[in-house]
């Protein structure tokens, strides 16, 4: 195998498989069940969870004009590209927070048309596209159902998201 470097050079080495980090992100108005979901993936799923209010919190910062959401969406994806596959739940109202965020899947909690927030719901954009629409209340029971035969390893993980996401679609 060779590998390529930036700057054009080649050299040669052993066989090396990157694997890019995938990030699944759960949006939606607040109010929408992306904590809940994400949560309860995470268990069941033993994968880790980002909020977007535990990490406003750590870093204190609740700026939510469009400057400080996009400073946030950049937050959360560098939070996320920390592990090789994980849930990230935050709003992302806007086409480009979503194209900062950088997800591999889109998981929309379209549950409810509006959140607490006016200016949130002025600002929020629904996605085009998304992988999975969930826009009916769900419980505990269902979304495990939904799971009760997903046992994939972590080997291939493009694989493993995508197969979550098919089986997540049931749920619409």
């Amino acid at each position: 195998m060779k590998i390529i470097l930036q700057d054009n050079m080649i050299v040669p080495g052993p066989d090396i498989h990157l694997v890019q980090p995938r990030k699944i992100l759960i949006m939606g108005l607040p109010g929408s069940g992306k904590t809940w979901l994400g949560e309860r993936l995470s268990k069941i799923l033993s994968k880790p969870y980002w909020d977007a209010d535990v990490v406003r919190d750590i870093y204190n910062d609740w700026d939510f004009t469009v400057e400080g959401r996009e400073r946030q969406a950049q937050r959360m994806c560098r939070l996320a590209d920390l592990d090789l596959l994980s849930f990230t739940g935050f709003v992302c109202p806007t086409e480009e927070t979503r194209r900062q965020f950088q997800p591999h899947h889109i998981i929309w909690m379209d549950t409810i048309k509006e959140g607490r927030y006016q200016n949130t719901n002025k600002l929020f954009v629904a996605p085009d596209k998304y992988d999975v629409r969930i826009t009916k209340w769900i419980d505990e029971n269902q979304l495990l159902k939904c799971l009760e035969d997903f046992n994939l390893g972590m080997k291939d993980i493009p694989n493993y998201s995508n197969v979550l996401m098919q089986k997540l679609g049931k749920l619409q």
